[in-house]
This record gives structure tokens, C-alpha cells and sequence, in this order.
């Protein structure tokens, strides 16, 4: 897709180009969180527990005496980081797990994709629950407990691509020897 054709597609569809400054705003807001910030995100001030909003403090204080609105703009960098690890993790467990259910068929694209089936069965939310459960609290088994949940999406769409290029005819054509090839070799 060419550059004038995107920015055309983007004129009659004005969503997804709110969505991508959406995005580029909040990846903006965490880069430049120090500046924006109003206050230190962890400092406490007793004497300012509980502020309502107001020209000081936008969004209030929480019960610590820390500005709301300070958190919040820092909280984008945990939040975006969250987000890219977790997709990153599923998007290369789940092309990796569908290109070899695809390419290998059989008894090895059974197994993966009725291991695929038993995760889709389970509400995502209540599945890495139970994982992040079982392997323990903090962020980072957060993270891998949402990933393993992000997967099989990947799977099963790597798989049916797969599957689906598998049959074309230029993919059957692409291992013929140059040797078969009858009639005239052009230069």
C-alpha cells in the first residue's frame, strides 16, 4: 500500500487515525513524563491527603497525599510497557506454535491445536487468572500469565495461512530443478 493510498484510506475512515494518535499521544505522555508531571508520583504529603480537583492538584490526591494526575501520567510508561511485552511474547509464541502445526500436520498439528481449542474454552480473563495463580504474583508472572492467554488467536490464524498457502501452486512449483525444464534455456 502506497503512501497515498493509506493517507486516502484514512480520509474516508477517520477511526482507525484516531486510534493511532491515541497511541501516539499516549507513547508522547510516557516519554515525556518527567516534564509533564506536575509532581513527584511518590511523594507523600499528609497535609494534602484527599484534595478534591483543583487548579493545584487536577485531579486531586489519594489518601497518601499524592498528586493523582502525576500517577497517572507515569503510569503510562508501566502500562505501554505491559502492553508490548505481552503482545510481543503471544505474537512469537503464537506464530512459532501455528507455523509448525501448520508445516507439520498430523499427529503435531492435532496436539497443538487441541491445545489451542482447551485455551479458547476458558474465559480469557478467568484463565490468566488461574495461570498467574499458579505461578505466583507480581508483574512480571502477570505478564506471562496475559501472553499465554493472547496466544491462540496467533495460532490459529499463522496456522490457516499456512495451510492455505500451502496448496497455491507456485509453492508446488518452487522446488522443480532447473534440470526439468523443457525446451530453450534463455539467456
Amino acid at each position: 500500500m502506497s503512501l497515498t493510498e493509506t493517507v486516502g484510506y484514512l480520509r474516508t475512515r477517520p477511526i482507525p487515525l484516531a486510534g493511532a494518535a491515541i497511541v501516539f499521544g499516549l507513547v508522547v505522555v510516557a516519554i515525556l513524563a518527567p516534564l509533564l508531571a506536575p509532581f513527584d508520583p511518590i511523594a507523600q504529603d499528609l497535609y494534602a491527603r484527599l484534595l478534591p480537583p483543583s487548579w493545584e492538584h487536577p485531579m486531586g490526591s489519594d489518601d497518601f497525599g499524592r498528586d493523582i494526575l502525576s500517577r497517572v501520567i507515569y503510569g503510562t510508561r508501566i502500562s505501554l510497557r505491559i502492553g508490548i511485552i505481552c503482545i510481543s511474547i503471544a505474537l512469537t509464541a503464537g506464530t512459532t506454535l501455528g507455523l509448525v502445526a501448520g508445516y507439520r500436520g498430523g499427529l503435531v498439528d492435532t496436539l497443538i491445536m487441541r491445545l489451542v481449542d482447551i485455551m479458547l474454552a476458558f474465559p480469557a480473563i478467568l484463565l490468566a487468572i488461574a495461570i498467574a495463580a499458579v505461578i505466583g504474583p507480581g508483574i512480571d508472572n502477570v505478564m506471562i500469565a496475559v501472553s499465554i492467554v493472547l496466544v491462540p488467536p496467533f495460532a490459529r490464524l499463522v496456522r490457516a495461512q499456512v495451510l492455505f498457502l500451502r496448496v497455491l501452486a507456485y509453492v508446488d512449483a518452487a522446488p522443480a530443478p532447473r534440470s526439468s525444464v523443457t525446451g530453450p534455456v534463455l539467456p
